[in-house]
């Protein structure tokens, strides 16, 4: 399973990379092949200063080794040794029209001492964060990400898309960072599932990627913008810093397992303000954004 899903995201990669330079049409992804000191490494590819993408990382790794003490902890076991690979991704526009994009996939492998697997599970999901509300483009998107789900379960989306409002929740601000989509993590194989069912729906979500975003690029990247919009962007990604810093796991996984940093800050935008005690006009679009984010919305009903 390892082997296939690594050759999975591999091709993903190649694929929205592809997708994301043909939108742009003048920036190219920058590669960097890394290793990891303990085992492992990862395929790095990032675009700046295009002319829609201001920056955005797509990013493969694959990484095996001792279970570090401080994860460990968090999984409840003793030494063991582990095997991981995913596919992250995010992606800042320029244009505040534009949303920020954030998606991944992954799948994880636990080991006892003669290299059994004693324990696997894939995660991951996608999500949006809109400066602008369009909510065609959210209706789109969660449609897009319900289609996938659906085609193997009418359960998934309502379940996946509960559990992406939950996460991505910047707790100390008390809204969320998007608009959600979906989040699963800890999919393993039982009765109803087996660990190929699982690969197939991770796999369904990941080839629906392009699908969901890259219609809604097209939209909006020609939109006229003010100073000011472009303001409310970067203070809005100022919270988009502070949730992956504070709360994401793929980042605290990655500090901990010592990953590379590049890579692992790679989701953090250019540009960004903190204004102090920044409030949006009444009545505003900025305001119809933030009490959007303040209670999630069922956008397909």
């Amino acid at each position: 399973m390892k082997n296939k899903f690594y050759t999975y995201i591999q091709n993903l990669q190649n694929q929205i990379c592809k997708g994301l330079e043909e939108v742009d049409s003048v920036a190219k992804f920058r590669e960097d092949i890394w290793e990891r000191l303990e085992g492992g490494g990862g395929r790095t590819r990032v675009i700046e200063n295009g002319k829609v993408f201001e920056k955005g990382g797509v990013n493969i790794s694959a990484v095996h080794g001792k279970l570090p003490d401080s994860m460990q902890k968090l999984f409840n076991v003793g030494e063991a040794d582990f095997f991981a690979c995913g596919l992250s991704l995010v992606i800042h526009p320029k244009n505040p029209m534009v949303p920020t994009v954030h998606a991944n996939w992954r799948y994880f492998e636990m080991y006892d001492d003669h290299g059994n697997v004693i324990n696997s599970w894939f995660g991951g999901g996608q999500d949006l964060t809109p400066y602008y509300l369009f909510e065609e483009d959210a209706k789109h998107f969660h449609q897009t990400c319900k289609t996938a789900c659906d085609k193997h379960d009418l359960a998934f989306y309502p379940k996946f898309k509960k559990q992406c409002d939950a996460y991505f929740w910047n707790a100390h601000r008390n809204e969320a960072r998007g608009i959600g989509g979906l989040f699963f993590d800890y999919l393993k194989a039982d009765e109803s599932q087996s660990m190929q069912d699982w690969y197939n729906f991770v796999t369904e979500v990941g080839n629906s990627f392009l699908e969901a975003y890259i219609p809604i690029v097209e939209k909006r990247k020609d939109l006229p913008y003010t100073p000011a919009q472009r303001t409310w962007q970067e203070i809005r990604r100022g919270r988009y810093v502070e949730f992956n810093l504070v709360h994401d796991k793929g980042t605290l996984f990655g500090l901990k397992t010592n990953g590379r940093i590049e890579s692992i800050l790679m989701s953090l935008p250019p540009h960004v303000q903190w204004v102090y005690d920044h409030q949006p006009e009444k009545g505003s679009e900025e305001e119809k954004l933030i009490k959007v984010l303040m209670n999630p919305v069922d956008w397909i009903n």
